[in-house]
């Protein structure tokens, strides 16, 4: 599709999950933009009232709240990225696991400062993955927890939400655009040029932001876990907010990012998060057993260095 006089590019942003959404589109003119704006922002609210851990009436702190044995009725959204998250962590071997909520409050990653009491529980606790302890049953919509179990979304929700915009955009007759939340992006049809999207790849430094290096996307999404966005200090040393889940403490080695690219948001968010955990060397394997589009950026001595897995990137020879 190639652009025309009559053609208006659109920025749409807005609050959402302590950060902003963003949509990008070009729409033909005469386009109101501002009923597209009020379902954009309508559907991010709808995910944020449901799976956040800042919020004291959200489902998902009802459901870590309901006893042990309890089926607990949810709505289908909340379903759907537990079903998912579930069936990451069950391809991960469990690296990727949303029963985390108590290490992630307790190291202060949540609503409330890090306290060392909640730190000697989380690292002591007999831990099974979430893929163990939840019985899901999508046909009655809820949710039963066969086990003590706190539950946290942040390495899913977010690429939830942006699907969820991407499905307004098309639900308002809009073919093509760009939207995101906090760097997790997704691409709809091309630019008005015919091109694809073009989306940074963010260089994993502490103190400023720069791009590492390009994406042209198509109709895929991309998201990238890191350690350099969100960390607590701790003796002097930085620790990365993504959890190892066998001891329920923030990461001791891991790659400075991993960005995955996937059909889906919420897909490429819980990769990024698993391949994290694994490291570079188990991430990669699982990454190309599972066919999956990944770059791994490790930091060393002569600056960082990149592995791509996939046909999205470059993967050097062996």
């Amino acid at each position: 599709m190639s652009k025309t006089s009559t053609e208006t590019r659109q920025a749409l942003n807005g609050p959402t999950m302590g950060t902003r959404w963003s949509a990008l589109v070009f729409a033909p003119e005469p386009f109101d933009a501002a009923p597209v704006r009020a379902a954009l922002q309508a559907a991010v609210d709808r995910v944020d009232t449901q799976m956040s851990l800042w919020k004291p009436d959200s489902d998902l702190l009802r459901l870590n709240a309901a006893p042990v044995a309890e089926w607990v009725a949810v709505p289908p959204e909340l379903m759907q990225v537990l079903q998912l998250g579930l069936t990451v962590g069950a391809a991960s071997g469990g690296a990727f696991d949303l029963g985390l909520g108590d290490a992630v409050t307790a190291w202060g990653f949540g609503p409330e400062a890090a306290d060392p009491a909640r730190i000697r529980a989380a690292l002591q606790a007999d831990r099974r993955p979430a893929h163990e302890i939840l019985t899901l049953d999508p046909a009655g919509g809820r949710i039963r927890k066969e086990a003590p179990l706190q539950i946290d979304l942040n390495g899913i929700a977010k690429g939830f939400g942006v699907d969820q915009l991407a499905e307004v955009l098309r639900q308002q007759g809009v073919p093509a655009g760009l939207v995101g939340i906090d760097g997790e992006m997704r691409a709809l049809g091309l630019r008005p040029d015919g091109q694809p999207w073009t989306v940074a790849v963010e260089a994993p430094d502490h103190d400023r932001r720069s791009p590492q290096s390009m994406l042209a996307l198509e109709e895929a999404a991309v998201a990238t876990s890191g350690d350099y966005r969100h960390w607590v200090e701790v003796g002097g040393k930085r620790l990365s907010h993504t959890m190892d889940p066998h001891i329920g403490a923030p990461l001791q080695a891991s790659p400075a990012s991993v960005t995955v690219v996937a059909p889906r948001c919420a897909e490429a968010d819980a990769w990024a998060t698993a391949l994290m955990v694994l490291g570079t060397e188990k991430g990669a394997a699982l990454a190309r057993r599972m066919g999956l589009s990944a770059l791994f950026l490790s930091r060393g001595p002569d600056g960082v260095t990149p592995l791509g897995i996939g046909t999205l990137f470059a993967e050097p020879p062996t």
